[in-house]
């Protein structure tokens, strides 16, 4: 396994399990994470040569590994169980939205909750997301291999009680500022689609698990979704598709917020 990331300064930075060097000093052809998004599905280089010592992953402070941002896809109602909770139809197709890059914030975010007059009830989403490593469209899911990258763990939020009002209000609803907080790393595994069989996620808000699942839970699982949204448009390297969550749990300003998804990584934030 590789893992991508950026620093707090901007540094594109390459590791494994024994920590991260800088990405120029493991290959000197990869200057942007970029770059190496469109190298991982033919296999990373290895973090570890005489030109740079590693640094361990509890020694750097981490900042959006995707920057600039660009396609963001959003899938709700991905989970049975979550659909079921909230007394929804089970989609017969993927339930999908797109969110600005604006809304993209790195590890610790903080997620900044709008005033109450705007919306009084925000809730927060664990969700794995799939990278893109390669420009394609119109794949199949048995290309999933060939086009992914890699994937992130994704704080997702929701306005609730806007999307309450009408369901059309979805985008508005998925659109405030720090609305998406993403990292700390992108992992990039030898097989993707051999990796999805041991993921799980987890919504944990003030250190209480509010929802947990495997992707067996999932409706729709990452090679569909990549597959079928390759129908509607192209993708680039770096966009993701965020896959829906087990469930989600209302924040409040002092909350603090974690992505669970194993074995990818652990994603936190505040909440002001």
């Amino acid at each position: 396994m590789r893992y991508l990331a950026r620093s707090a300064d901007g540094t594109p930075l390459l590791g494994d399990d024994e920590g991260f060097v800088p990405l120029s000093a493991a290959d000197p052809t990869l200057e942007t994470i970029e770059a190496a998004l469109t190298q991982a599905p033919d296999g990373l280089p290895a973090p570890g040569d005489a030109r740079a010592q590693r640094i361990p992953p509890a020694d750097i402070s981490f900042g959006l590994p995707l920057s600039p941002v660009k396609k963001l896809w959003g899938i709700g109602l991905n989970y049975a169980d979550h659909a079921a909770d909230l007394d929804e139809i089970r989609p017969e197709e993927p339930a999908s939205f797109v969110k600005p890059p604006s809304t993209a914030t790195g590890p610790g975010g903080p997620i900044r909750l709008p005033d109450e007059e705007v919306t009084n009830r925000v809730t927060a989403e664990a969700e794995l997301g799939v990278v893109m490593g390669r420009t394609f469209s119109h794949v199949s899911e048995a290309e999933f291999d060939d086009v992914v990258a890699g994937f992130v763990p994704i704080i997702d939020m929701t306005s609730e009680d806007i999307l309450e009002k009408n369901p059309r209000f979805l985008t508005r609803a998925k659109s405030f500022d720090t609305f998406l907080v993403t990292g700390p790393w992108i992992a990039v595994p030898d097989s993707p689609a051999a990796f999805l069989d041991d993921v799980s996620v987890q919504t944990v808000v003030n250190d209480e698990i509010v929802a947990e699942n495997t992707l067996e839970g999932m409706l729709f699982k990452p090679p569909e979704l990549v597959a079928f949204h390759s129908q509607v448009m192209t993708f680039e390297p770096g966009d993701v598709i965020s896959t829906g969550t087990p469930g989600a749990g209302v924040i409040k300003p002092g909350d603090a917020v974690k992505a669970v998804v194993e074995p990818v990584g652990t994603l936190e934030s505040d909440v002001k």
